[in-house]
């Protein structure tokens, strides 16, 4: 607990599911928080369920599909801390399943945006701004790797965020700064629609990310995580 006080960690979709759990167990751990999304109303019950008071924690609503916004988010982050210990990449975003050939250009350009060129932009600025122990870390998804039929963008995207992610983690071990992607399976949040094939108790749970997180962030130094999969021990789907 000690070894954390006073830190600061953005966490970006913190308004539910993965992102507020990593962002009420990084204000157990000590840290102070910014949190960001576009809903008030869950950024405030995030912090209240934090615990944290509000000079410890900042809300930001923002909207990371907007070409500016990973700039105004990192600006008023650090204008109000004056400094970043964790970058957490949470937010994300898809559309229903479709075929490539009806995709619409409007969601292309959302899911590459929130996706992909948000969190390259916040962990730029977050790498000219950490020192020796900061983790940039961000949260991908097997569709990275399973590259289902109806979601070539969104694991197309996905699979960017994790060679991005190993990049980086060459150019700033150097620095001793970490940088970790995180893949998880099927995760029982809201965002997954309720169907007849789907067993959601066999589901990964927001808090098994949340302690992936953690295990970065808990690490030695001379140790860095680079990838973390995560996949429930039988599948959701009965495959």
């Amino acid at each position: 607990m000690e070894r954390h006080s006073e830190r600061v960690a953005l966490v970006t979709g913190a308004g539910r599911g993965i992102g507020r759990a990593i962002a009420i167990e990084l204000a157990h751990r000590s840290y102070s928080l910014c949190i960001a999304a576009r809903t008030r109303d869950e950024l405030e019950e995030t912090r209240r369920l934090s615990g944290l008071p509000s000079n410890r924690s900042l809300i930001v609503l923002v909207d990371l599909a907007e070409e500016d916004a990973p700039e105004v988010l990192f600006d008023a982050m650090f204008s109000h801390f004056g400094r970043v210990d964790v970058l957490v990449n949470n937010a994300g975003w898809a559309p229903a399943r479709t075929p490539l050939a009806r995709f619409k250009a409007a969601d292309e350009a959302r899911v590459l945006a929130v996706n992909l060129r948000a969190p390259i932009a916040l962990s730029r600025m977050a790498a000219s701004r950490m020192t020796s122990g900061g983790a940039i870390i961000n949260i991908a998804s097997n569709a990275a790797y399973a590259a289902p039929a109806g979601e070539a963008v969104y694991a197309a995207a996905k699979a960017g965020l994790v060679a991005f992610t190993r990049a980086c983690f060459k150019e700033l071990r150097a620095a001793s700064i970490s940088s970790s992607v995180i893949v998880p399976g099927l995760v029982d949040t809201s965002l997954i629609p309720d169907n007849k094939r789907l067993d959601r108790e066999a589901m990964l749970r927001p808090a098994d990310v949340a302690n992936a997180v953690m295990q970065v962030i808990d690490s030695p130094p001379h140790l860095c995580p680079v990838e973390i999969v995560l996949e429930p021990r039988r599948d959701p789907l009965g495959q």
